[in-house]
């Protein structure tokens, strides 16, 4: 039987906000993963569930890009003024759903996006947590980054640490650090681990999930973020928090990531607290592998946001897992 949301009204509506987006990281194709995610079938997946499912086409940000005709970097930041005014359009998008009682399903492109998505979220629900999948913390500030792509920093943005640069002026800083809590962590820069540390941000990393279990390791987090399970829940899942060998197609895949049921089973719990109100995929690229990894990934991809919206408290674990790919040896996986 489908949990009852607490949030989202009957009957049940998601919009996907397809959002072929690259401008927070320098390799090409991860703007491409909504397009493949659509293309795959992930509308009527979501209709079979019993979701009403609005989609209008993928955001296209040419005419932004068009009006920035130069866009130098600010301090070793690339791509600034891009990025925040692509990002502010998405949280205007995002928010508009969720006032409106929709569940947001945002598709990257890259996780810079999150600070449009979150963002839209925290505009309604200003008291809601975040949980963020991820084998990266993306909380890096403009004194701390090493390498100036935004991907990396949108967490550091929405709570407003770090130096105040006036082209993201526009993002509120409402997210704060009790109310965040990663899991999937096993690639953290020195600046970020001193910046969890500092402001005593929740996260989990691949030994908690070894030590503990996921289903522990999921109890613990929303005891942390959300003790009453009363708060709104925003998810925001980067691909890459999974193992390369369950999804290979991302632009900075780690070693010793989740597995595929671990990943599941987040999407999962998330679900089942009726509390999900908006969710984001991030960094689908389907330009960093051969055919069948692609296919894999783009797989996965689906079966996660199945799995999110109560696939298997609708049919069963065999229809939230299943996977409509082969694998190398020609056989059907799940």
């Amino acid at each position: 039987m489908a949990t009852q949301s607490r949030f989202i009204p009957e009957p049940r509506t998601c919009a996907i906000v397809g959002c072929p987006f690259s401008g927070g990281q320098p390799k090409a194709g991860v703007d491409e993963g909504p397009i493949h995610l659509v293309r795959a079938g992930l509308i009527g997946q979501l209709e079979n569930l019993g979701w009403n499912v609005k989609f209008d086409g993928h955001h296209q940000f040419e005419d932004i890009s068009a009006v920035i005709n130069n866009d130098p970097p600010i301090g070793i930041l690339k791509n600034p003024r891009l990025v925040s005014r692509v990002t502010q359009s998405v949280a205007k998008v995002v928010g508009g759903h969720v006032a409106k009682g929709e569940l947001p399903i945002t598709l990257g492109g890259d996780h810079s996006l999150a600070m449009g998505t979150v963002s839209g979220t925290l505009s309604k629900y200003p008291d809601a947590c975040v949980v963020w999948i991820d084998a990266h913390a993306d909380i890096n500030t403009p004194e701390t980054t090493e390498s100036g792509n935004i991907h990396g920093m949108p967490v550091s943005f929405l709570m407003g640490l770090g130096e105040k640069i006036e082209e993201f002026s526009w993002v509120q800083n409402l997210l704060k650090p009790e109310r965040l809590v990663y899991i999937g962590l096993r690639d953290v820069d020195a600046g970020e681990k001193k910046i969890l540390r500092d402001n005593g941000i929740k996260a989990f990393s691949m030994h908690e999930v070894d030590k503990y279990g996921i289903g522990k390791v999921v109890e613990m987090a929303l005891d942390h973020v959300n003790p009453d399970r009363s708060r709104p829940i925003h998810l925001s899942f980067d691909v890459d928090a999974l193992d390369p060998s369950v999804a290979p197609s991302t632009g900075t895949p780690v070693r010793g990531g989740l597995t595929f049921r671990e990943g599941h089973y987040i999407c999962e719990a998330i679900y089942e607290t009726g509390l999900l109100v908006a969710l984001d995929l991030m960094e689908v690229n389907p330009s960093l592998a051969d055919a069948v990894s692609v296919e894999q990934t783009v797989a996965v991809g689906c079966s996660l946001l199945r799995s999110a919206l109560g696939a298997y408290f609708s049919f069963g674990w065999w229809y939230s897992c299943r996977i409509d790919i082969h694998d190398i040896a020609g056989e059907t996986l799940l």
